[in-house]
């Protein structure tokens, strides 16, 4: 989409009610995602990591401090990352609060060290040390290593006795966002998981699955949960390298999701403002929700597929979903109400959430053409992709301080030093040495 047939660009304030009526469709577009985050993370590690009114806050105080590192020149929204899924997990089951709010804190510091290396040095090293076949293995290892836990909230994990109103539940959730996904137009096609848990929340009542206790007791208006370091917990750096290689890869996203919305804008992002001001907004909005005790922060895809459906890039708009987000998180009957989303429906809707994630993985793989006749891309992907769902680990003991990399944290961290230390096969380099050869030429 060129420019000028955006109806109001990133400096331009709607009318009131027209104003109101897009930051809506924003939070809705953002809303399925980021209340996901926080119910899946909880369900893989067992036991209550996050909360969802502390993600709805996050992401809405996150989004404002990126408008004000960017200057109001990027209509991008931050919403809970899924990539931190699993590592939120395994940090809180390794560390507990302390070692997984550490984690996200970590990952906001290495996202602003990134913004001043881009500032002063360029982006072209960042293609060299993540490149599509290290990204692609990445992405489909965040989300096949999470297929179990759909499984087993399905109800259909080996040994567990199937409870068949669960299972239809599931099946009905599943087909509702799968059939959206493919089918639904407009604003609808962009909403899949949302509507799709709608649909599911609803069949679960009527198969009475849901306990309406906890919302009966709830309050209309409570302060959320913050966890606050010093004041709720002590830092712990324990399970750091669990989650803070993952950052490399929503910083790819990170970098994509620009590059879309610039397209749909007709402006390019990564030089106005510029990648570093965007790693830089991303980055602190990320510290400030591990801060509070909320999980990381990414852009959102949703909400850049708004601004196209609308064709308005309005920074307002933007803003003023940002604070609807806040809102809603110190709403204690409608989180209530959302927490007690029965397993089914969640399993139902990550079945294809997670497989989504996946394919995603292989996209990136296709779409940059990797050959895999060449031995080593054969021999990065392979292995990452082993360590990763193999349940690979290194522990590193010094005295009182033990040190785990495992999973996609380990895969990551291999993947890059196999790309960068493997050599070339001799004929691709031969093929190279043409290619300068015929740049020379003309």
């Amino acid at each position: 989409m060129e420019e000028q047939k955006l109806l109001l660009d990133v400096n331009e304030k709607p009318k009131i009610a027209k104003w109101i009526v897009l930051a809506i469709q924003h939070v809705f577009a953002m809303f399925g995602a980021t209340i996901l985050v926080p119910i899946l993370v909880n369900s893989t590690a067992g036991e209550t990591v996050l909360t969802i009114p502390v993600a709805l806050v996050t992401s809405g105080i996150g989004t404002l401090i990126y408008i004000l590192c960017t200057k109001g020149k990027s209509p991008v929204y931050l919403g809970s990352s899924f990539a931190f899924i699993a590592p939120l997990a395994a940090a809180f089951l390794k560390g507990g609060t302390s070692g997984a709010m550490t984690g996200v804190m970590a990952v906001g510091l290495i996202y602003v060290i990134f913004a001043i290396i881009v500032k002063f040095v360029g982006k072209n090293w960042l293609d060299k040390l993540l490149p599509p076949i290290v990204i692609g293995p990445m992405i489909m290892i965040i989300g096949l290593g999470l297929a179990p836990s759909a499984i087993s909230q399905i109800g259909l994990g080996t040994g567990s006795e199937i409870d068949l109103r669960g299972v239809a539940v599931a099946l009905i959730t599943f087909l509702t966002t799968a059939i959206v996904m493919v089918r639904g137009k407009g604003f609808i096609k962009i909403i899949p998981f949302l509507i799709g848990i709608l649909v599911g929340y609803i069949s679960a009542i009527c198969f009475g699955l849901v306990n309406f206790a906890p919302v009966l007791e709830a309050s209309f208006f409570s302060m959320p949960s913050f966890m606050i370091p010093f004041a709720s917990y002590m830092p712990d750096f324990s399970a750091l390298l669990t989650i803070a290689p993952i950052a490399l890869v929503t910083m790819c996203e990170h970098i994509g999701d620009h590059t879309a919305l610039g397209s749909i804008i007709g402006k390019d992002l990564l030089k106005e403002p510029g990648l570093d001001k965007t790693l830089l907004g991303d980055g602190i909005a990320t510290f400030i929700a591990g801060l509070l005790g909320g999980p990381a922060n990414t852009t959102y895809g949703e909400n850049t597929s708004v601004v196209g459906m609308t064709k308005v890039a309005s920074i307002w708009v933007i803003g003023l979903a940002a604070i609807f987000a806040i809102c809603l998180g110190f709403l204690g009957k409608f989180t209530a109400i959302v927490s007690s989303i029965p397993n089914p429906v969640l399993g139902g809707v990550s079945l294809l959430l997670y497989g989504f994630i996946a394919v995603n993985g292989l996209k990136v793989l296709i779409q940059n053409q990797i050959d895999f006749g060449k031995s080593k891309n054969v021999v990065v992907a392979s292995t990452m992709l082993v360590l990763g769902l193999g349940g690979a680990a290194i522990s590193i003991v010094s005295g009182d301080l033990s040190i785990t990399i495992s999973g996609m944290s380990l895969a990551a961290i291999i993947g890059i030093l196999l790309n960068l230390c493997l050599p070339e096969e001799k004929q691709e380099i031969k093929q190279e040495k043409k290619e300068e050869k015929v740049k020379e030429t003309v």
